[in-house]
């Protein structure tokens, strides 16, 4: 047995061997590869992943291709008239180019909805020893999503978002940041790629210039999923003003210039590891000993090396293999979930969105699935055992006001509200967003919101309630109460 394994790891490895080195096998991956991914949206064209595949398929045209056009003959000896030849490798750029388009979404672009929902948005000063901030910009738009003004208004009320020499404020010009969306869901059930344009472009915009890291990421569990298959970075109909515009797509814009790259934890979730410490340097995800009681959950984290070459655990922080030590207060966190009801849940916010840092895989082989725990505030013990945001932006430029329906949202379904919210408090601001946005669109539709409701007797309220009590016990400071909330609304 252990002979024919062997001699089967040998036959992929070669396999994998004459793939990766055959210039033929390579250039002709690497053409079919850029007409597939730039469909009929020429503008891909221009990013350096694609330049790179056009390099490589011309390369591979020039050299196997082009040469033998004099040569190339029917089956009965008589030579091919080359113009006929020429139309035939255009034609088949063509339907290649048109397949590319299909499934990036080009010929079934959806037709857009916006329902008549007049949202109020009441701003009030929290009172008590602690309270927790909450910042909304309302009637954003696509250019900026309204993140300069969010941050303009945190900066107003002493919230900083750029780290100065002090040492206030939460992003520093030598950071790593790891952006936490929503990649799960296609459509409008992920988060908006605009809008993670839009935090990309101001933390890379830091006032003292950044040389740190960006990480987009996300787990998708490789499962369920808009096609059962888990997460994607690169949706053919993602949710922005262009549909076609993928998480990959705004990266790829940012490569030339900035340390900007995706991780899609999927890829790790079913690889248990230990910590770089530990002499381990393979990625995957660490599992925190002992099991959480309160919620029957573990915490598990990933652990990866970026494509830049940084070293990542999300509890510990950046690793140095050098100094053989870890920089905690070098790694920051922003939570970018989509706001949207849940068929089991009640609502999907900045608490549930933890579902997309922890393995399911890994947490049901311990006996304690991830997803059966977030009722017992699972992802309460997820947030405090790996890494606590430090800032939630949340997403709610076009929402699902249909209770019980998602977590998957077409475009019929949404409704454009134009919002968009953040807090260091993620209990705070799911309590506030649902009961203020999800709860209010609902009833101006004639729908119930009883299932919306944060103070009611629903499955979000529980899981809310029981991820907040454990977060408070972990020393987190949030909060459930409405009257410690202060919130803060700019409207453009």
């Amino acid at each position: 047995m252990a002979c024919k394994r062997a001699a089967s790891e040998g036959r992929i490895k070669r396999c994998w061997f004459f793939l990766t080195r055959s210039v033929f096998t390579v250039g002709l991956l690497s053409l079919a590869w850029f007409l597939f991914r730039t469909g009929a949206k020429p503008s891909r064209a221009g990013y350096p992943c694609q330049r790179a595949a056009a390099a490589s398929g011309y390369a591979w045209l020039a050299t196997y291709v082009i040469p033998l056009l004099p040569f190339a003959r029917t089956a009965n000896g008589k030579r091919i008239d080359r113009r006929a030849l020429l139309i035939s490798l255009l034609l088949l750029v063509a339907v290649a180019a048109g397949w590319g388009g299909w499934t990036n979404g080009w010929f079934h672009r959806p037709s857009p909805t916006r329902l008549a929902v007049a949202l109020v948005l009441p701003e009030r000063i929290g009172t008590g020893p602690s309270v927790s901030e909450l910042f909304v910009a309302e009637g954003v738009t696509p250019e900026d999503c309204g993140v300069p003004n969010l941050i303009a208004s945190m900066s107003e009320k002493g919230l900083e978002f750029y780290q100065s020499g002090s040492g206030t404020g939460i992003i520093g010009p030598n950071d790593v940041v790891v952006l936490k969306i929503n990649s799960q869901w296609n459509r409008r059930g992920g988060t908006n790629t605009d809008l993670l344009k839009a935090v990309i472009q101001v933390i890379i915009d830091h006032p003292a210039g950044f040389a740190g890291e960006i990480v987009v990421a996300d787990n998708g569990q490789a499962q369920f999923g808009s096609f059962g298959g888990g997460g994607s970075f690169d949706w053919s109909q993602s949710n922005a003003e262009d549909e076609e515009q993928s998480a990959q797509d705004v990266v790829d814009s940012f490569v030339e210039s900035f340390a900007v790259s995706t991780y899609l934890w999927d890829s790790i979730s079913w690889t248990e590891v230990n910590e770089y410490d530990q002499n381990d340097t393979e990625d995957g995800y660490v599992v925190v000993q002992p099991i959480d009681k309160r919620s029957n959950s573990y915490a598990t984290y990933p652990k990866f090396r970026t494509e830049n070459g940084t070293f990542i655990s999300l509890r510990p922080g950046v690793w140095d293999p050098i100094a053989r030590r870890y920089d905690s207060d070098r790694l920051k966190l922003i939570n970018m979930p989509v706001l949207k009801p849940h068929s089991i849940y009640g609502v999907t916010g900045c608490i549930k969105h933890y579902m997309g840092v922890t393995s399911d895989y890994i947490t049901n082989k311990l006996g304690a699935r991830a997803h059966y725990s977030i009722m017992q505030g699972g992802m309460g013990t997820v947030m405090a055992g790996s890494r606590y945001p430090d800032l939630n932006i949340l997403d709610a430029i076009w929402v699902s006001l249909s209770p019980g329906v998602g977590p998957s949202v077409s475009y019929s379904q949404a409704t454009r509200l134009d919002v968009i919210a953040a807090s260091k408090d993620p209990v705070a601001l799911d309590y506030w967003a649902t009961k203020y946005i999800l709860m209010q669109g609902a009833e101006q539709l004639g729908k119930s919101a009883t299932s919306f409701d944060p103070d009611g007797t629903n499955s979000f309220a529980e899981y809310l309630r029981t991820s907040a009590g454990i977060l408070k016990e972990e020393g987190f400071p949030v909060t459930y109460t409405e009257s410690s909330m202060s919130v803060h609304v700019s409207e453009l």
